[in-house]
């Protein structure tokens, strides 16, 4: 908000500078701000430029909606002060990375709003289906940030054209119900005008079914459980999307494009736009930083392959904690043991060398993911995301990050009939397509179930289905147990050992440890504190209250 606030004192500054009409020129190499946008070309121009703010990469260019799960239960920063002290709680109206994200969602805000304010200029110089399909991409842009403003600040300014510097200076809070509302109506009246099918050029691009999963996850998080059945269903009917056989293919830069589960994600590619994720997130032997990982409560939400929690199946061995385990587990994580950018990964603190498989034959060599004292502090690294299909993606990551796929379409489905009381045999069908893609193949949901028991079961599937993906943070709010997953010690793996008993796996997928035998022996990695009358949202930055008349900070900050 500063930052767009200031850049429109700038523009209003430059005015003040007009000489004489005559004296005036428009600039010959470049588009004229008092006549942009004029025609096609300008307003595609200007649509990307409202796309490009998606990026928000506030650390390593990773993308904002994937940094989001730091702050949750199943994972933490290790670098990045701002983001880890949201996390244990002690964050206060200072915090860098929340005035990062507050202001870049405003100044991706004022250039949608820009767009659309001007877009009737280009009109009679663009075709009509044309410019139909740009204003409805600005429309459902301007809704996401909306949403995403919304989910971590609850009521906030909303602002729906370019602003004088006297409307800058002066804004209050628009109750979220009412934000919510708008977000709705506009991604519902934009879907007509998005086409179905997105060429391959325009990968990237909203498309209708974009339109509808958004609506729908808006609807979702906001209780609305009708119209998120509704727009789910708007995208199933579409018949454009499928869930990927191959769960890898999601998260590598040489298959995502081929896959017809990808609805809505941020490209990247290399000698455009630098994302440097891996590097940040992968392991000590593989040249990484290991400072975004996972943590055990992840690792032991994983069901066995019978279907059963680790606490209840017979297949669980505390020895053999990573054998007969759901598959998504080791696409979604490294575990020990496992080979990972051609080296063994071990995190046990004896095991002071690995294997080097780059090499033929292989080589013992001096294993740094035990002996650096900057390793994973949980034993665990990322695996989503941060394979890699070429060298260079170690610091020019070209994988895309997904912001909306298929299976988070079926999941929202399955979840708001069953809270409407609606279980059928489409729920069953939603979840079970999740649960059995070709590469994961676990156990089908059997009919019959009690919709506390489907409850139960869809949110441990988003829980696992959906890791680093940035989406826990609104998971646990609106099913009202932040307070329960975010309160109290945040563990790793015991230095020499794994937890000698199944943790206790409770109705929504969360692990509790208080009565395994070596409990002394988990790695602490911090006490987290959460204040549910405080910590629901996100503070409003110290500056931005202290400059804008009528702005109020949120509640106990």
């Amino acid at each position: 908000m500063k930052r767009y606030v200031a850049y429109i004192c700038l523009v209003l500054g430059m005015s003040l500078f007009s000489c004489d009409s005559s004296l005036e020129r428009y600039p010959l190499d470049a588009p004229s701000s008092s006549t942009f946008p004029t025609n096609e070309t300008e307003l595609e121009m200007a649509i990307w430029g409202c796309y490009a703010t998606l990026w928000l990469g506030t650390n390593y260019n990773m993308c904002t909606t994937a940094l989001l799960d730091v702050t949750t239960d199943i994972a933490w920063e290790r670098a990045e002060t701002s983001m880890q002290s949201i996390g244990n709680g002690s964050h206060d109206t200072n915090n860098a990375w929340v005035e990062d994200l507050w202001q870049n969602y405003y100044i991706s805000i004022g250039r949608c709003n820009f767009l659309l304010d001007n877009i009737e200029k280009a009109q009679a110089n663009t075709p009509a289906d044309v410019y139909e399909r740009i204003r409805s991409e600005a429309r459902c842009l301007r809704a996401y940030f909306y949403l995403m403003l919304t989910e971590l600040w609850g009521d906030v300014p909303f602002i729906t054209h370019s602003l004088t510097l006297e409307e800058a200076s002066n804004m209050v809070k628009t109750p979220k119900s009412e934000i919510v509302d708008f977000i709705i109506q506009e991604f519902e009246e934009s879907a007509d005008a998005l086409p179905v099918h997105i060429e391959t050029s325009d990968r990237g691009r909203i498309g209708r079914g974009v339109a509808y999963a958004l609506k729908a996850r808006t609807a979702l998080y906001n209780k609305m459980y009708r119209e998120a059945a509704d727009a789910c269903r708007a995208v199933m009917d579409l018949n454009e999307y499928a869930i990927d056989d191959e769960f890898s293919n999601l998260f590598l830069s040489a298959t995502q494009e081929q896959s017809k589960e990808m609805m809505f994600f941020i490209c990247y590619q290399d000698g455009y736009r630098t994302n440097s994720a891996v590097r940040g997130c992968t392991s000590r032997m593989a040249g990484g930083y290991s400072s975004k990982i996972p943590v055990q409560a992840i690792v032991d939400s994983y069901d066995c392959i019978d279907g059963l929690p680790i606490d209840e199946s017979p297949l669980y061995d505390p020895q053999n904690p990573f054998e007969n385990r759901d598959p998504r587990l080791n696409y979604t994580i490294v575990v020990p043991g496992s080979i990972y950018m051609g080296f063994q990964f071990e995190t046990h603190k004896d095991s002071v060398t690995c294997w080097n498989y780059n090499v033929s034959p292989a080589t013992r060599v001096d294993n740094q993911d035990a002996l650096n004292a900057y390793a994973t502090f949980s034993g665990y690294v990322w695996r989503k995301y941060d394979e890699i299909s070429k060298s260079t993606e170690l610091d020019n990551l070209e994988t895309s990050y997904i912001l909306m796929r298929y299976a988070d379409v079926l999941l929202m489905y399955a979840e708001a009939k069953i809270e409407l009381g609606e279980i059928d045999d489409s729920v069953y069908d939603a979840i079970n397509q999740v649960r059995q893609r070709e590469s994961v193949n676990m156990p089908a949901i059997q009919m019959g179930k009690s919709q506390s028991e489907l409850r139960s079961i869809v949110r441990k599937e988003r829980k696992c289905e959906l890791a680093w993906e940035g989406l826990r943070w609104s998971d646990i709010r609106r099913w009202d147990i932040a307070d329960e997953v975010m309160n109290g010690p945040l563990y790793g793996r015991p230095p020499r050992s794994y937890p000698m008993e199944a943790p206790q796996i409770d109705e929504n997928g969360t692990p509790v440890y208080d009565f395994i035998s070596n409990l002394s022996d988990m790695r602490v990695i911090e006490q987290r504190s959460f204040n549910k009358d405080r910590d629901m949202v996100l503070p409003i930055p110290r500056i931005e209250v202290e400059t804008i008349n009528g702005l109020v900070q949120s509640p106990n900050y």
